[in-house]
């Protein structure tokens, strides 16, 4: 449950591109007919490495997404609407 005591939604993401000015999507989706969505243009020339990180800051980040990753892929994960709810207990 989301704190304001709906239920977590996650939306998909949809990917276009631009063909002789018009945007082409062509993706599977369970929406419904009509419905309206937004797409929001990805700057592809992101800097990744533009924050307050230093050095070894970013090789620990890098260290415990790596962790994060290898304990996912081990079945070492948990429900994430359990995960909110356990949070929001927490107050």
């Amino acid at each position: 449950m989301s704190p304001a005591g709906g239920k977590l939604l996650m939306m998909p993401t949809f990917k276009a591109c631009v063909r002789q000015g018009r945007l082409l999507l062509d993706e599977p989706t369970d929406l419904p007919d009509g419905e309206v969505i937004y797409l929001k243009p990805v700057d592809t020339a992101v800097d990744l490495e533009a924050d307050d990180l230093e050095g070894s800051e970013r090789e620990a980040l890098h260290q415990a997404l790596d962790e994060g990753v290898a304990a996912a892929r081990a079945g070492d994960n948990v429900d994430a609407e359990h995960f909110v709810r356990e949070l929001l207990a927490r107050k």
